[in-house]
């Protein structure tokens, strides 16, 4: 397991990550916020035998680098990165065909915690990022994702192109997002699938789409040619989602 140094800022963030069982060294709460929700968490927290300790609220800023934390931060063992395997084996114990989320080159922590929030919501079973040109899971992504990151599994590699044909000899259909793609919704997207999305600003990269078996695209009916790449994720996921639980569409499948 590949580790990487964060600290966890934010209710709903601690929360969770209290209630998963993660190491954790300690909780901060700042002066005066020992109070509604943040006294519940600390209770949890105590009943855990971690430490919890009131500190200066400058502290908390300094520690989540001025962004918002709501009064609460755990300083935990640093978040561990899964293995594809990890995934597959998911997968395997859900008794699931495996439904993975690529991410090439996701660079905003807010879209990387949106993402995966939206795929722990849609059973997802795991999230694959690139080790360069990648946000990792740092704090916002944790807050982003209201904690959800603590129950997704994400496997982080050094060659994406090549993690996409592993994906392929396992049996998964390969699907990418792009403008120049089929619509999304006339493809069967039942079985064992990986579906990747492309960077905010240069979408898919080539060799990435290279590797896709098939391209699926979003209509734009607007002045507006593109979607955030959370907001596209989430669509797909769902159809992706919708199919795999064979909910049926207003007009058939």
């Amino acid at each position: 397991m590949e580790r990487e140094t964060d600290v966890i800022a934010g209710r709903n963030p601690v929360s969770e990550a209290i209630a998963s069982g993660r190491p954790i060294e300690r909780i901060l709460i700042a002066k005066g916020e020992l109070n509604g929700s943040v006294k519940v968490i600390a209770a949890k927290a105590r009943q855990k035998q971690i430490p919890v300790k009131e500190v200066d609220k400058k502290k908390l800023d300094s520690l989540c680098g001025g962004a918002a934390h709501q009064g609460i931060v755990a300083v935990a063992a640093v978040k561990e990165y899964a293995s594809v395997e990890d995934i597959f084996a998911r997968a395997a114990e859900k008794g699931e065909p495996p439904f993975l989320v690529v991410l090439d080159e996701i660079e905003d922590s807010h879209n990387l915690g949106a993402i995966i929030r939206t795929a722990e919501c849609a059973g997802v079973h795991g999230i694959i990022i690139p080790k360069r040109r990648s946000v990792g899971l740092n704090y916002i992504v944790g807050k982003s994702s209201a904690g959800a990151y603590e129950y997704m599994p994400v496997a982080r590699v050094t060659n994406l192109p090549a993690v996409l044909d592993e994906l392929k000899e396992r049996g998964c259909w390969i699907y990418g997002a792009d403008m120049d793609g089929v619509t999304y919704a006339e493809n069967h997207l039942k079985g064992a699938c990986a579906l990747v999305i492309g960077s905010e600003g240069r979408g898919l990269g080539r060799l990435v789409k290279e590797k896709c078996d098939v391209i699926l695209s979003l209509p734009m009916c607007g002045n507006i040619n593109s979607l955030n790449a959370s907001v596209a994720a989430g669509v797909l996921m769902y159809e992706f989602t919708r199919q795999r639980l064979g909910i049926q569409a207003v007009n058939g499948e």
